[in-house]
């Protein structure tokens, strides 16, 4: 495959990512926000609400690594678009839940709605398969970046389901995840209609036409993965930089609203930080990519561990000034972004051909289960403290990386 096929084949396939990505994010944004809320709703309970909330963080996690294998042994397009998929049967299966206040479709719904986030995640590694080693970082951040849009439209999804509800009978939580099924059944029909070629099985046939393919292994995927990181050092070092990034943010961002309204914050100050975190979390994905690719991806998370020093300082010394409190959430999503897009540009880059989806789906399948156990172990730790004690935490969650990042900085 010579280098103009395959920029060609590269812009189609960012073209049909970014397209679904914006889609796809539309239906998995109602999860953390109409999903909750429904979950209060029918439970009735606060602890059974709790276990609704982590639903779709598990169900990502669970699947992250079974949608690597597909793509392993069928191609991006047939992973993607089937993850797309089932979660839009999870979303769709969450329409009679809020409709008649049902238990059992309220978790299968959220569990399988959680297949969109790591679809979504897959999806960054996909822009990686035909890019030059150069320009890994600027491609996945694009479909990082992009993903802003439907993180932002998903949880407003309340409005049109009210006028859906409004015209059908409906409830109002029932119209959302109807639309939000939609979506995401859209979203994997643009990547099964139009990603061809498929950019994965592209680039490893041009392997094998280059002499230079292994074979494939597609099974045993989590002793892949563990073999993976044993024996590379770069992988390893770029999973731990995820993995930390991923811990950090998700304990203070979940207890951040906690502590806001504890302090005498309004809803509406929580919603304006939130919206801030996320935006500061993608909305400087592109330049981080691009600091990535021109000066190297252990600078690039240099950077971000100095973003994230400075939220928790922000954070930590004056807990209950709220203005400090929303710029260490804004630094926050900064550093996450450095940390992440580098760290998974990295990872793309390094690790082994012959392993690369199936041990995608397992980093983001790890990624997942940390970001859960993170917010689970949050709540006790600031009861039994404070939120200046998280911070002190989170920073010691970073020192591994940091050392690592000095030590090994070229």
């Amino acid at each position: 495959m010579n280098e103009l096929t395959r920029s060609k084949v590269q812009q189609r396939t960012l073209w049909v990512l970014a397209v679904s990505q914006i889609f796809g994010t539309i239906g998995v944004g109602v999860a953390p926000s109409i999903g909750i809320l429904l979950a209060e709703e029918v439970t009735s309970s606060e602890a059974w609400a709790g276990l609704a909330r982590t639903a779709s963080t598990l169900g990502a996690a669970l699947l992250g690594l079974p949608l690597g294998n597909l793509a392993a042994r069928f191609g991006r397009r047939f992973a993607l678009s089937s993850g797309w998929w089932l979660a839009a049967l999870g979303a769709l299966l969450l329409v009679p839940a809020a409709q008649f206040q049902l238990v059992v479709p309220l978790f299968a719904g959220l569990l399988l709605i959680g297949s969109g986030s790591a679809v979504s995640l897959q999806a960054r590694f996909a822009a990686t398969d035909l890019a030059s080693d150069d320009h890994k970082g600027r491609s996945l951040a694009l479909i990082v970046w992009v993903g802003t849009i439907g993180t932002v439209l998903g949880p407003n999804l309340g409005i049109p389901g009210r006028m859906i509800g409004d015209a059908t009978g409906l409830h109002v939580y029932a119209g959302a995840f109807l639309i939000a099924g939609v979506a995401m059944v859209l979203a994997g029909l643009l990547v099964f209609l139009l990603m061809r070629p498929d950019p994965l099985l592209l680039n490893r046939q041009s392997d094998q036409l280059a002499g230079a393919a292994l074979p494939v292994r597609q099974r045993g995927g989590l002793k892949r993965f563990a073999l993976e990181l044993r024996a590379n050092s770069r992988a390893r070092y770029a999973v731990i930089a995820i993995l930390s990034a991923q811990i950090v943010m998700v304990a203070i961002m979940t207890m951040t609203p906690i502590h806001i309204t504890h302090h005498g914050g309004t809803v509406s100050l929580v919603g304006i930080t939130i919206s801030l975190h996320i935006l500061g979390m993608y909305a400087l994905a592109p330049l981080v990519g691009y600091v990535a690719d021109r000066w190297g991806n252990r600078f690039s998370i240099g950077v971000g561990l100095l973003i994230f020093a400075a939220s928790l300082l922000a954070g930590g010394l004056h807990p209950e000034k709220m203005g400090w409190i929303m710029t260490s959430l804004i630094l926050l999503g900064v550093g996450w972004s450095f940390i992440n897009v580098s760290g998974s540009a990295l990872f793309a880059k390094v690790i082994s051909k012959q392993d690369r989806a199936s041990v995608q789906g397992g980093v983001d399948a790890l990624s997942n289960l940390c970001g859960a156990a993170a917010a689970f172990a949050a709540g006790p730790l600031m009861a039994l403290s404070s939120f200046s004690a998280l911070t002190i935490v989170a920073a010691v969650v970073l020192l591994p990386l940091a050392v690592m990042t000095v030590r090994h900085q070229k």
